[in-house]
């Protein structure tokens, strides 16, 4: 291993020590040339020829922009519980924007859809859906800014379970929004690597209606929004260069304010890391540090009766004259041991034990690039957060360059997003939504191979949410409690002739409550679509799915779903 890799390396390990160890998952990548679906966006080819392509002076850098408008007519036949058959109409706006410019690299695909009724127990509403990721180089690989952004409507359960995909005719659907931005430093002074950075997050769950609960169920509080802020700062050298080993120094800080209750989470730490190379390509690393970390948060209202009050949003109200207090605290030595293996620019491997959080820690990552045509990646992160952290943190590890496939029935998103060499995914964060704040333990594993002119990618991935509270609060009931979150993401896509293409898609996810089984949900479903080029910038869609809910508390939701629509690219 070079020292110059081992620099990098060593440094990119700061990152580690900061409770931002972020999942990564992955997305369908698109069918280059013409009959691409018009359902990706992100710097993809679409099979209508719309847009605005803007080539740079040195001819390889490049920005696409591709506004478009659509119109769908919808049925669907609900098989379970009833026997209904519902309908409606939707008109959507949409752009995808693809940034590939010397100092600017991003993509953007941002959707607007109006759900026009024409049954009673399908309701008119707007959604907003996309995906941001945008990184600009102030000074070239010295110092960046970067941002990002989710857009996502979410089908919300009575105990805080969350999933993407909702419905068209569900009640319980919220819209979750998500920004985050900030600069990174990277320099040197003489052979000591300096590096920091800072982030700032926004994350909102709006709720139009109350959830309703059953008389069996404890109340979950859903979250309402939080600003996070994490910041990082290293300074290392490289093996061989004044030591044998190398030698970083970090230190990092996390604070996220929730709305709900005051809650608030603080991790600080410090430590330094040593760097020792085995051979070329393996790379033995230790470190020791100090860590405090703390969760806080007020108490609700109580009536007369000493219950709780609920506002009219459905959230319990805070009680602004109680001091914050104190739920959980943790400092002291902690420490890391682990491996980097990194025998190629295309394979890289990562493996740590430690103490965190006064109890034993893994986490890791693993990618795998074989050949621009595949590639895999693994995931291990663990942290403490609440919704609004997790959500930023997913948002930060989607690539610049992705690309994201959309149901066709309501243009959310799938969650995932994948570009040239990394991908991400929100599904675990999103999975979700109580306000509680959490530990949170997880892996992801995302593989995606172009098949010919097809593209066909899986992913996988597992959350586990130990909530953290005050038992004499209100939220005491869920101190303690686990719950575990399961997802599969699978598609296929690809072009039929010069004029056609095709897509196909399938998603699974569990979540396991651990306050008691009969909040167990399970949610399947698969659809498919055919596009048709009827001009350059004129599309024909025409698709089927389905789509099946399973809770323990309430009859099995069973519906399959079709539709017809044109697409126009400008």
């Amino acid at each position: 291993m070079t020292r110059p890799v081992l620099l990098a390396a060593s440094v990119a390990l700061a990152a580690l020590w900061a409770p931002s160890l972020h999942a990564q998952s992955m997305s369908y990548e698109s069918v280059d040339g013409e009959g691409a679906s018009p359902e990706k966006s992100g710097s993809e080819k679409s099979g209508s020829r719309g847009g605005v392509s803007l080539r740079g002076a040195g001819g390889g850098a490049r920005t696409t922009i591709r506004p478009y408008i659509e119109a769908t007519q919808n049925i669907l036949y609900e098989i379970t519980p009833g026997d209904d058959v519902l309908t409606y109409s939707t008109i959507a706006a949409g752009v995808d924007v693809a940034l590939n410019g010397r100092r600017t690299q991003g993509a953007v695909s941002v959707r607007y859809e109006r759900r026009i009724a024409q049954s009673d127990r399908v309701a008119d509403g707007d959604t907003v859906s996309g995906l941001a990721r945008v990184k600009h180089d102030l000074i070239p690989r010295t110092l960046s800014v970067e941002a990002g952004g989710l857009a996502a409507r979410t089908r919300v359960e009575r105990n805080g379970a969350s999933s993407l995909n909702p419905l068209a005719n569900g009640d319980a659907v919220s819209q979750v929004y998500s920004l985050y931005a900030g600069p990174a430093l990277s320099t040197h002074v003489g052979d000591v690597a300096l590096a920091g950075s800072y982030m700032l997050g926004y994350t909102k769950v709006q709720q139009k209606d109350a959830i309703q609960i059953a008389p069996s169920q404890t109340f979950t509080d859903i979250f309402d929004d939080s600003i996070a802020q994490s910041a990082q700062v290293s300074a290392g050298i490289a093996p061989g260069t004044v030591l044998p080993v190398g030698i970083t120094a970090t230190g990092a800080f996390y604070q996220e304010d929730i709305s709900n209750l005051d809650q608030r989470v603080r991790d600080m730490r410090a430590g330094v890391q040593v760097t020792y190379p085995v051979t070329m390509d393996l790379a033995l690393v230790g470190a020791v540090g100090y860590e405090d970390v703390s969760v806080s948060a007020r108490d609700a209202v109580r009536d007369a009766n000493g219950d709780p009050v609920i506002g009219a949003d459905g959230r319990y109200v805070t009680d602004k004259s109680q001091a914050r207090k104190l739920a959980y605290e943790t400092d002291g030595l902690t420490w890391d041991a682990g491996v980097m293996w990194r025998p190629s620019r295309r394979t890289a491997l990562s493996a740590f034990v430690g103490r965190r959080y006064d109890s034993t820690t893994y986490y890791g990552s693993f990618s795998y690039n074989p050949n621009e045509r595949s590639s895999l990646s693994v995931s291990v992160y663990d942290n403490v957060s609440g919704f609004g952290g997790q959500v930023s943190r997913a948002l930060r590890d989607l690539p610049t360059d992705f690309q994201v496939n959309r149901d066709p029935f309501n243009g959310q998103i799938s969650g995932c997003a994948i570009g040239s060499e990394s991908g991400g995914c929100v599904n675990n964060a999103l999975s979700s939504v109580s306000s509680s704040v959490f530990r949170a333990r997880g892996v992801n594993a995302t593989y995606a191979r172009r098949i010919g002119r097809m593209q066909a990618g899986i992913g996988a991935g597992y959350i586990r949410r130990k909530f953290i509270a005050r038992q004499d609060s209100v939220l005491g009931a869920a101190n303690g409690v686990v719950d575990e979150s399961f997802y599969v993401d699978a598609g296929l896509n690809g072009p039929i002739d010069r004029r056609s293409s095709f897509g196909v898609s399938a998603y699974a996810a569990w979540f396991q409550s651990g306050a008691s089984s009969l909040g167990d949900v399970n949610t399947v479903g698969a659809n498919a679509a055919y596009f048709r080029n009827l001009t350059d910038r004129l599309v024909a869609t025409a698709a089927v799915g389905l789509d099946a809910v399973n809770r323990k508390v309430i009859e099995d939701e069973v519906i399959a779903s079709g539709l017809v629509g044109l697409r126009y690219s400008f």
